[in-house]
């Protein structure tokens, strides 16, 4: 049987050089990342994936687009409709495939986008804005959505606010195709909750904080009328706990490793990647290292399929590095020069579609 073929795509923003996404071949054996083209999408911040791995969505000024994924993973744009706001920041679908959610960063507001089969997009479902103050510093006094993500058990839409501190939980009405707020997961003030991920098993969810430079591991339990999320444990992104200058940190990215036993995250400032053993029993984890990614702001990150390397886009130094992870000595070992690329905001990998389900 042929080995999985992937392709990595990055999306950046266009005001200086960048076209929008650019493809890079994967070389998952020696994790490398090898530039191939660029594809026009004005301010690509964000990007994600169709459930069935055939088409490709962006973020870009007029809304959102999509892209037909070709079968050695170049993109045809297909259409794009507009969100009726300001320009997303973060994208999702659900597990089902029908809905693309969007989270809007400048203006607070989390928007439904009908997804077809054909792989257009369709007419704006929902459209709900968050309400509501932060505290008095300046990035936290007015709703930022930074994150949207259903819950693994398609029963919830968690939409992570940075600015307010919380994390907001919606019921997705399959009749109406509208948000319906049920719960809202309170965050320390100042912490600037940014993204959450959940386990492969879905029991447990990970929340990254912004501006407390902080993991907090969540147990999660949807069986109930009501979605329940317990806090279990609180650990520092930082290389060195408590440290004075914490306040120049910003933690950025959040990744689990495809088999599930790591979790990564980066921060800003101190522009380094932590990693984290992960329990698969209770959900816990273990800080194994904090590194130097060789570059400037590291705004995210990715593990290649193979759980053995990582690639870090650095929007700053204009770069992505790449590593080998060394777990038994909790190394990070550089693999071949930084890739160029302008302005780089988010990266991904997945298998071209025909490998995709395989």
């Amino acid at each position: 049987m042929a080995e999985k073929r992937y392709v990595a795509y990055v999306g950046s923003y266009t005001h200086g050089t960048s076209k929008g996404i650019t493809i890079l071949d994967v070389d998952v054996e020696k994790g490398i990342l090898t530039k191939r083209k660029e594809v026009e999408c004005s301010n690509a911040s964000h990007i994600t994936i169709s459930k069935n791995g055939k088409y490709l969505y962006s973020i870009e000024d007029e809304g959102v687009a999509v892209f037909e994924r070709e079968e050695d993973g170049d993109l045809r744009r297909i259409n794009s409709v507009s969100i009726d706001g300001m320009r997303g920041c973060f994208l999702a679908t659900d597990v089902d495939g029908k809905y693309l959610f969007v989270a809007g960063y400048h203006d607070g507001k989390v928007t439904v986008v009908h997804t077809r089969h054909d792989g257009s997009l369709g007419s704006l479902m929902d459209g709900v804005f968050h309400v509501g103050l932060g505290s008095v510093a300046e990035r936290n006094f007015r709703p930022h959505v930074n994150c949207v993500r259903p819950t693994p058990d398609n029963k919830y839409l968690c939409a992570v606010d940075n600015g307010i501190d919380q994390v907001k939980i919606y019921r997705i009405n399959k009749r109406t195709n509208k948000l319906e707020l049920v719960d809202i997961l309170r965050c320390p003030r100042e912490s600037a909750p940014r993204i959450i991920r959940f386990s492969a098993d879905g029991r447990y969810a990970y929340i990254l904080f912004e501006l407390s430079n902080e993991i907090k591991v969540y147990s999660y339990d949807g069986s109930g009328r009501t979605p329940e999320f317990e806090l279990i444990q609180t650990v520092s992104t930082l290389r060195k706990d408590h440290d004075k200058d914490a306040v120049h940190n910003a933690a950025c990215a959040l990744r689990l490793a495809p088999d599930g036993r790591h979790l990564f995250c980066t921060t800003a400032g101190e522009d380094s990647v932590s990693m984290f053993n992960v329990n698969a029993e209770d959900g816990t984890i273990e800080k194994k290292f904090t590194l130097p990614i060789s570059g400037e702001y590291p705004k995210d990150m990715v593990i290649f399929p193979d759980n053995n390397h990582i690639a870090v886009v650095n929007h700053v130094s204009n770069t992505i590095t790449m590593f080998k992870v060394d777990y038994e000595k909790n190394l990070l070992i550089m693999n071949g020069k930084p890739v160029s690329v302008n302005l780089p905001n988010s990266i991904h990998i997945w298998a071209v579609p025909g490998d995709y389900n395989n």
